[in-house]
């Protein structure tokens, strides 16, 4: 299997972000786990899909990816390409046995230092100054990029989802009340294992989950209002009455008043997105929309009646 990410998406290096998106969510879908139940070739292509997606989806990680700087698992490359005994970068000849070609009797304090000033803060590679083990800094591990689909009922009112991630493995998401279309969650420590060094084991990566609300075909919504549209007959609104209304919570029962018109709007107070922070629970707004339904053959008549005695007066 290719290790080339846009190879593994099936998608050229000018791919813009939306195709690469399409491309990953059709792959990710052909090849999830629950479409291919003991399938272990369509488990290591989902898994290889998810890993490409990792690095091309998030525009940081794919412009040092094009630029050599990191590879397809999102790992440092080497900094001197083969290294420092014969053929690399920076390679002498005919230094003496343990030498650096080019640092020939310098001392091992000399190149840690050089090392250090180069990469502000420390050398991250392996060497192996006159034969002796190399030193290996721990690492932070990289951060995991995933897409998160949630119901819109679920975004207003919060919940708990759960990722399926590209190694088959599981994780639990906290969908806190009111989040946005694009909004990003930052799962600390749920990311790729850190490297080990020396003085132990960098810390791990995170998990970044980008979430995409899917729409609902009876609500809407602007800020932490709700907006829906509900149907009313003519006699509910000559007369008024009682009126069944979908909420994010379920059907609550309203009062509308006589004479309300198409467009009339009523609110329902606390009943859109649930309460978070510091932010109060929004509320429902629900807009009138006048259906005949079924006519009543006494109402018929009457209109009838009155349209004929109205031609007769004038």
């Amino acid at each position: 299997m290719s290790s080339d990410p846009y190879e593994t998406l099936g998608v050229a290096r000018g791919a813009s972000d939306d195709d690469i998106k399409r491309a990953y969510r059709s792959l990710a879908k052909k090849y999830h786990p629950d479409r291919n139940k003991g399938d272990t070739q369509a488990e290591e292509r989902f898994k290889a899909v998810g890993a490409a997606y990792g690095i091309l989806g998030d525009s940081e990680k794919r412009a040092r990816f094009d630029r050599g700087e990191i590879d397809a698992n999102g790992q440092e490359r080497a900094p001197f390409g083969a290294g420092f005994g014969g053929g690399g970068a920076y390679a002498g000849g005919g230094g003496p046995r343990g030498g650096f070609g080019g640092f020939e009797g310098a001392s091992e304090e000399d190149l840690g230092a050089f090392f250090s000033d180069m990469f502000s803060g420390g050398f991250q590679g392996d060497f192996q100054p006159g034969g002796a083990a190399g030193r290996r800094t721990p690492r932070r591990g990289a951060d995991r990029s995933f897409r998160l689909t949630v119901p819109f009922v679920d975004a207003v009112l919060g919940t708990t989802s759960r990722v399926t991630l590209p190694d088959g493995g599981t994780l639990d998401v906290r969908i806190p009340p009111g989040i946005e279309e694009g909004q990003t969650l930052r799962l600390r420590g749920k990311g790729s294992p850190g490297r080990k060094g020396p003085q132990g084991e960098g810390p791990p990566g995170d998990a970044l989950i980008e979430v995409s609300i899917a729409p609902d075909a009876r609500f809407t919504r602007d800020g932490t209002t709700v907006r829906a549209t509900v149907a009313i007959d003519l006699r509910t609104a000559v007369l008024g009455g009682k009126l069944t209304v979908p909420t994010p919570k379920g059907d609550v029962t309203m009062t509308v008043p006589r004479h309300s018109d198409t467009g009339r709007v009523l609110r329902l107070a606390g009943r859109g997105v649930s309460a978070h922070g510091s932010a109060p629970a929004g509320d429902l707004l629900v807009t009138l929309e006048i259906h005949l339904g079924k006519v009543d053959p006494k109402l018929e008549a009457f209109l009838a009646g009155e349209t004929e005695a109205a031609q007769k007066a004038g």
